[in-house]
């Protein structure tokens, strides 16, 4: 127990050679791996004691954190309890801490990532996560559910009860994001059909991938998805047409305002392109992923996580967020190079470097760059009208009364002025009355070696790959299969035409060599 608590991951080799230098005495590799076993059930906990003890950890959660939102679905009755009826097989459960939920109102952000991650324990089941979008644009966890599998279905649940918490309709104007994961697009447009629902540009580039790799592609793509307006957006579209036809086509099939910049709407306040929300939070649940207390390592998270920025805030200093003060200061620089004249009326017709000229607003608070619009952040154009009415003796507030309140240093402070409360031990947590039990979910056995590493996409791979092949000198004739144009940085098999040793045939191996001739 004490190695294992030590070091959880400890090989089972060298666990075996630590205990017989300790002892002199030879044990089996096998009894030393089920020794390990049932360290770990008492060191990190029994799976199955997870799920008979949850009713007592909803009640200390929901008792120790006030306002927290948990809902918990059964199964069917256990195969072996159909007579009695004494136990029910977990299907799924959704929470929503108290603090979390008002810190997220308090944001003034309708911006949500949507994502789901696998478990890895013996058990089957798919984490489904909500996280927004804090005044620093850092993360903000909001809800978290474990379901069965990730389908349609389990989307429209966990929707559900995030529309119930939030109290968000079939007419609010929501924003989601997300990878298009199986089943959410459906279940959005069903239960929010008012609702802008984007896509992450980075998995629509990994799609693209599938078929046009080089880097030229993902350029044009970043073009369009990055142009603020229509017209700049037409104009790099049509330069990826003349680039590439089949692709333009293939982009072209995906709804822009999913994806582009310039049919976006300003109602989140911020111009964010990818889902990065949800990755780096899946990325800080790796480790609990595959323990049995998955859902209490996600509240600690939360918790340690609302301290560490705390501690952040009070070394900030500004009317502003750190974040919005760095974008403030590089437009302010920007701005020295514009000239404006004034037309009536609150406009003004704002002239700089690259025959970059557009149309300031200020009563409407809008420019036509729609960068004002889209982030809540005054644009270049914008700081230099208001350094011109400055200088012409007009009444002109301090500059950060003209980004919009979600940048607002205090905005930050109160959001993270809401707690994720403590929670004591097992053994002091309330009593379930319910007699009902509860059991783990059906577990089916899957071929191979659990993995437990994330999958990793076609660009981590060729930039993994190249950084390999950038220390060579010389790449021969690899070139010509998955490292030329359109290769990716992996040799590739596709083409290759085998030879088998026995026959000298072309187009089967030795292993399914049958005598027969090949081509």
């Amino acid at each position: 127990m004490d190695q294992v608590e030590s070091n959880p991951t400890i090989p089972v080799k060298a666990l075996q050679e630590q205990l017989q230098k300790k002892y002199g005495v030879g044990f089996s590799i096998h009894k030393v791996f089920r020794a390990k076993a049932d360290a770990k059930k008492i060191v990190v906990g029994d799976y199955k004691k997870q799920y008979e003890v949850l009713r007592d950890y909803i009640l200390e959660l929901q008792s120790t954190n006030p306002d927290t939102t948990v809902k918990l679905e059964l199964g069917d009755v256990s195969e072996s309890n159909l007579v009695n009826c004494t136990s029910r097989c977990f299907k799924r459960i959704y929470v929503c801490l108290g603090g979390m939920k008002k810190g997220f109102k308090a944001c003034l952000r309708d911006f949500l990532g949507l994502d789901g991650a696998h478990m890895k324990g013996p058990y089957p089941g798919q984490i489904l996560t909500a996280v927004g979008l804090d005044s620093n644009n850092g993360i903000y966890p909001l809800a978290y559910a474990i379901v069965e599998i990730e389908n349609c279905e389990s989307w429209k649940w966990f929707l559900e009860c995030l529309g119930d918490d939030l109290d968000l309709h079939a007419m609010s104007n929501f924003t989601f994001v997300s990878d298009r994961q199986k089943g959410l697009l459906q279940a959005v447009s069903q239960l929010f059909p008012c609702a802008e629902h984007r896509f992450c540009l980075r998995h629509i580039h990994e799609n693209m991938k599938k078929q046009w790799r080089t880097k030229e592609y993902k350029d044009h793509l970043w073009d369009c998805a990055t142009a603020t307006t229509v017209p700049e957006f037409n104009h790099f579209m049509h330069q990826f047409s003349l680039f590439d036809k089949s692709t333009y086509e293939w982009l072209k099939s995906i709804p822009p305002q999913h994806w582009a910049k310039s049919h976006f709407t300003g109602r989140a306040t911020t111009d964010m392109l990818l889902n990065n929300l949800c990755e780096v939070f899946n990325g800080k649940l790796v480790d609990g992923r595959d323990k049995p207390s998955c859902l209490e390592f996600i509240r600690e998270y939360m918790m340690k996580r609302i301290c560490n920025v705390l501690r952040v805030q009070q070394k900030c200093l500004g009317p502003l967020t750190p974040t919005t003060t760095k974008i403030m200061e590089k437009n302010e620089a920007a701005a020295t190079q514009y000239i404006a004249e004034w037309c009536g009326d609150e406009k003004y017709q704002v002239k700089g470097p690259w025959n970059d000229q557009h149309v300031v607003d200020m009563h409407e608070r809008v420019c036509s760059c729609r960068k004002w619009e889209l982030t809540g952040i005054p644009c270049r154009h914008v700081i230099y009208v208001l350094y011109n009415k400055a200088d012409h003796g007009e009444c002109v507030q301090e500059l950060h009364t003209y980004v919009h309140k979600v940048h607002w240093l205090q905005t930050w402070k109160t959001a993270y002025g809401y707690k994720v409360e403590p929670i004591k031990g097992r053994a002091m947590w309330p009593r379930s009355e319910c007699p009902t039990q509860i059991t783990p979910p059906p577990h089916r056995n899957q071929p191979g070696r659990p993995k437990r590493k994330r999958r990793q996409s076609m660009e981590e791979k060729s930039q993994s790959k190249s950084q390999s092949q950038s220390q060579r000198s010389d790449v021969g004739p690899s070139e010509i299969h998955g490292h030329g144009p359109h290769g990716g940085g992996k040799l590739t098999r596709k083409f290759v035409s085998v030879t088998c040793s026995k026959c000298g045939n072309k187009g089967h191996n030795s292993r399914t060599c049958k005598g027969q001739g090949g081509t």
